[in-house]
């Protein structure tokens, strides 16, 4: 088995934060409606590339697909619960002829996000084999994680981490562990874990593969983690720019831009936090 560790410093973002911002965004959801296959934003405009083929609006078991994208694909999208004090659930299907991919998204408590699970299922094109088939699950507990970044310095972690992701493949299975650490005011450290092993009698195989690509493996990973940082330090320094009225008005703006819509998703234009350093 191979484990690979890393640690950033992060832009925090604190649950009153997150909370003024989930609110603003329910109120844009429940204000659509729907004319025909059209789905119109509380002004009148119609949201470019998203049709309603299916059920009533907002209401379980309803249909929509999502077009309009470079590469012409359609993603269909099949809404199972909208209780903003309840639960969000969706599951989406996207189909190219490369690949297929199914996921099912729920989100507790939209208005005060409690937590987020996600379960996935991705296929080759058809014929391709097992090889080409993967499968994973993740999941966030918000409470967990706001109790983990607020705890003392020198606290012993939980016993599991509050955000976690599952991948499974024919020939191994990777866990990917979060869990974040205070680091000063408005900042968080998050340990990032990966761990590998293969599956089966390819176990030997397996570790003996990432024996030998040790080096570019774990250069890779740490790479991965520090950009992903960076882009998250980028996004919610645009929304922490925000009030939630503002919020509200610029997401509108987006989702009238329609799925050619370039650029980064709303953001007031004011200047984010510097990307904060990073820790091996």
């Amino acid at each position: 088995m191979a484990r690979l560790q890393h640690t950033v410093t992060v832009v925090a973002v604190d649950r009153e934060r997150l909370d003024g911002c989930a609110g603003p965004v329910c109120d844009l959801v429940e204000s659509t409606r729907a004319r025909g296959r059209d789905v119109l934003l509380p002004d009148g405009r119609a949201v470019p590339g998203l049709a309603l083929v299916k059920g009533r609006h907002l209401r379980p078991g309803a249909r929509y697909e999502t077009s309009g994208t470079d590469d012409g694909q359609v993603q269909t999208t099949v809404l199972r619960e909208w209780r903003r004090g309840g639960a969000l659930a969706v599951e989406q299907l996207f189909r190219s002829a490369e690949f297929s991919a199914r996921t099912a998204v729920r989100l507790r408590r939209p208005e005060r996000p409690a937590s987020l699970e996600v379960e996935a299922r991705v296929r080759g094109a058809e014929g391709s084999g097992r090889l080409h088939r993967l499968q994973g699950r993740a999941s966030l507990d918000l409470a967990a994680w706001w109790a983990a970044a607020a705890a003392a310095p020198g606290a012993s972690a939980g016993v599991r981490a509050p955000a976690t992701v599952r991948l499974k493949h024919l020939l191994g299975i990777a866990h990917l562990r979060l869990g974040p650490r205070p680091a000063g005011p408005g900042l968080w450290q998050v340990d990032v874990t990966l761990s590998l092993r293969g599956r089966w009698l390819l176990r030997p195989v397996v570790a003996f593969a990432l024996l030998l690509a040790s080096v570019p493996l774990r250069r890779g990973f740490r790479t991965s983690v520090e950009e992903a940082a960076r882009q998250w330090n980028d996004a919610i320094g645009s929304v922490l720019a925000h009030d939630p009225d503002a919020f509200r008005r610029e997401l509108a703006e987006y989702l009238a831009k329609g799925p050619q819509a370039t650029g980064p998703a709303p953001s007031t234009g004011a200047g984010t936090a510097p990307p904060p350093g990073t820790t091996a």
